[in-house]
């Protein structure tokens, strides 16, 4: 199910000039800051929650502080209500079925990933972890077989093969990956 709201993301290479996007992008208009923070390797992320047309007005006010820091932006319209649920949260299941996951280079590309493959099949967003180990990020769903790999294609498709790191489907994953995934 898509939220009626619109998420903006921005992924800087310094800590400093984030602060200072946050801050106008926050003026610029009338938006929630998400996110705003410092994560591995001195990079740093913004993230914005609110009306389309407020996202887009805030967003460029965003890039146009950072300039050259901008490493990555994306703004996802009618955001996916499991997005916004599972953002950094884990969702837990009673039982797995298949289990798709996406691992992405830089943090942000994971959400837009994920909202990319909630769109596309009902799958169950198990985690979405924009920033974790090393900069990267990932996310998990779990369901049948055929929606775990059709969210999991879209996902990929949506960021392109040079944001990925992996992406794997398992058909039938084991009983004992539920304690580890949930």
């Amino acid at each position: 199910m898509q939220a009626n709201i619109a998420l903006g993301l921005i992924e800087l290479s310094s800590i400093a000039a984030g602060v200072e996007a946050a801050d106008a992008m926050c003026k610029a208009a009338g938006v929630e800051l998400m996110r705003s923070a410092a994560i591995a390797r001195g990079k740093y992320v913004i993230v914005i929650t609110g009306p389309t047309g407020e996202v887009e007005s805030s967003l460029r006010a965003g890039l146009d502080i950072a300039g050259k820091t901008v490493l990555a932006s994306y703004i996802i319209r009618n955001v996916h209500s499991a997005v916004l649920a599972g953002f950094g949260e884990k969702s837990p299941v009673k039982v797995l079925g298949a289990v798709g996951m996406i691992e992405t280079k830089d943090a942000l590309a994971s959400v837009f990933a994920a909202d990319a493959a909630c769109k596309a099949a009902s799958v169950h967003l198990i985690e979405l972890r924009p920033g974790a180990g090393g900069g990267k990020g990932f996310f998990t769903v779990c369901g049948e077989v055929g929606a775990v790999r059709a969210a999991i294609a879209a996902g990929a498709n949506a960021v392109g093969e040079d944001a990925l790191v992996a992406k794997i489907v398992l058909p039938q994953a084991h009983e004992h990956l539920l304690k580890a995934l949930c």
